[in-house]
């Protein structure tokens, strides 16, 4: 998996790209903790080349959602491939975050 994170305007944005898994989730948290620790950030995931994710990923998404809405910040994830959003829309997850 890939990550690059962009600034643009009062967005955070963080492409993500291939596999979010077991492996990939560790990876992710680690490049986005900075940013959970800053109040009232506006955090977007671009999904758009995300081709998979699992449980470990799905749970990294809600630790990251749980600590920057803590702080007053908006997390949404944005551009999921219909794959994706299919298992967001079966584990509920599509009801506890903000998809676009």
């Amino acid at each position: 998996m890939n990550v690059a994170i962009i600034q643009n305007g009062e967005e955070t944005v963080a492409k993500i790209d291939g596999r979010l898994d077991t492996l990939s989730a560790t990876e992710l948290g680690d490049s986005l903790s900075a940013y959970t620790c800053t109040p009232q950030i506006n955090l977007v995931l671009d999904c758009s080349g995300l081709e998979y994710i699992s449980s470990a990923g799905l749970r990294i998404l809600l630790m990251l959602h749980k600590s920057i809405v803590s702080k007053k910040g908006k997390f949404i994830l944005r551009h999921l491939n219909p794959e994706v959003k299919s298992v967001f829309d079966m584990t509920g997850f599509s009801q506890i975050l903000t998809l676009e």
